[in-house]
């Protein structure tokens, strides 16, 4: 069952999560092939049931000014990130979107410095790793031998998952030793990250910056999990940052 839902106290505000969102063709009603923003309701969902406000941020690289306002940073999940960002060709089954990767990198770059609570999501924590100078595997099924990250069109996979004693990712996964998935990319070398966390195959399922009080990726689709511990975590940090009474 999931979690009942965190209340703000008396006359504190909602601490703001950004979510970076997708740019994509979709069809609804009478209308087909419609450019839209737009995010799977469940990140929305899971920050709301943890005491937040959630904010869709489209991709825009113009400046990072929302950032001021904002008390926490999501970097969602979708497509892959471009390997020219980290000094790769594309192989033929990449699929990157150069305005996702322009725009939340952007973000990124202002929320670190300005030390908010940002959580990375499967694509999300592949580019936090490209922003601390890291690399990515861009076929995992090449590396690992198998398509157990991502089945099939629209299956996630399910994995063991273990993680490092006294980090982070142990901490707000205290009891979690299985994940979802759907990836076809993995990071490969996380940088100036900390990898605290591995599939049994050995893919890199968890990392985080242990100078910074909450930056997180995970491998993996909490969005999608009864209990989304790290977006409820996310946003536990966030009201911690500002202040807002969050429990």
């Amino acid at each position: 069952m999931r979690a009942s839902r965190s209340r703000a106290a008396p006359g504190r505000r909602r601490p703001l999560i950004g979510i970076s969102a997708y740019v994509e063709p979709v069809d609804w009603a009478a209308w087909r092939g419609v450019r839209a923003v737009l995010v799977p309701e469940a990140y929305a969902r899971a920050v709301t049931a943890a005491g937040g406000r959630a904010v869709v941020l489209p991709p825009d690289d113009v400046d990072a000014d929302v950032v001021a306002v904002l008390d926490g940073l999501l970097l969602a999940g979708g497509a892959d990130v471009g390997p020219g960002r980290y000094g790769q060709r594309p192989d033929p089954r990449t699929e990157d979107r150069p305005d996702r990767d322009a725009g939340e990198l952007v973000l990124l770059a202002a929320a670190l410095a300005a030390e908010l609570p940002v959580l990375g999501v499967c694509r999300g924590m592949q580019l936090l790793a490209v922003a601390y100078g890291g690399t990515l595997h861009q076929h995992l099924p090449d590396v690992v031998g198998h398509e157990g990250h991502r089945p099939a069109p629209g299956v996630y996979g399910t994995h063991p998952a273990r993680f490092v004693p006294g980090s982070l990712a142990a901490s707000v996964l205290a009891g979690v030793d299985r994940v979802n998935s759907y990836h076809h990319q993995a990071v490969a070398d996380p940088g100036r990250l900390a990898v605290t966390g591995w599939a049994e195959d050995g893919v890199i399922e968890a990392v985080e910056d242990p100078a910074l009080p909450f930056v997180l990726g995970v491998q993996w689709h909490p969005e999608n999990d009864e209990e989304p511990r790290p977006i409820t975590a996310l946003v536990r940090a966030a009201a911690e940052h500002v202040g807002s009474g969050v429990t």
